[in-house]
């Protein structure tokens, strides 16, 4: 096996208490993977309570 090697994420966040919305949690999540000297390539998504796509709460 070759790297260089990676992590795929396929999950979801939530807050503790009320919304967490997508701009607030990508701008903390790129801010986190930065500190660390790291590249994150992909995508994501605001989804519901049922984890369906929905519409930026932010």
């Amino acid at each position: 096996m070759k790297g260089p090697f990676g992590v795929q994420i396929n999950d979801s966040v939530y807050a503790n208490e009320g919304d967490l919305g997508h701009n607030e949690f990508l701008e903390a999540f790129i801010e986190f993977i930065e500190s660390k000297g790291w590249q994150f390539g992909g995508g994501t998504a605001q989804i519901d309570a049922s984890g369906e796509r929905a519409d930026d709460c932010d």
